[in-house]
């Protein structure tokens, strides 16, 4: 199965250009319909990753995946789920 990664850590510091590869990496796995996503916030304080989960809970955005999975072995990770 593939799967698209995306490491916050590079970016942590930028808000802005947080939401853009959060975008990107939605878009780019719905046009060519992959099914997971990897995204790494990280696990520091978990500023990061609450922001990645609120992104992921708007609405407009939350209709686009089929589910959200919170890595419980490594809490510095998410998995989006797509459903194809």
């Amino acid at each position: 199965m593939a799967k698209i990664k995306l490491d916050l850590h590079d970016i942590y510091n930028k808000g802005g250009k947080i939401e853009t590869e959060l975008n990107r990496v939605i878009e780019e796995a719905l046009e060519k319909r992959i099914k997971l996503v990897e995204i790494i916030p990280g696990k520091g304080s978990g500023q990061l990753k609450k922001k990645v989960l609120r992104f992921l809970d708007q609405k407009h955005i939350r209709k686009l995946y089929h589910r959200v999975e919170k890595d419980d072995k490594n809490h510095g990770r998410v998995f989006v789920h797509f459903r194809f």
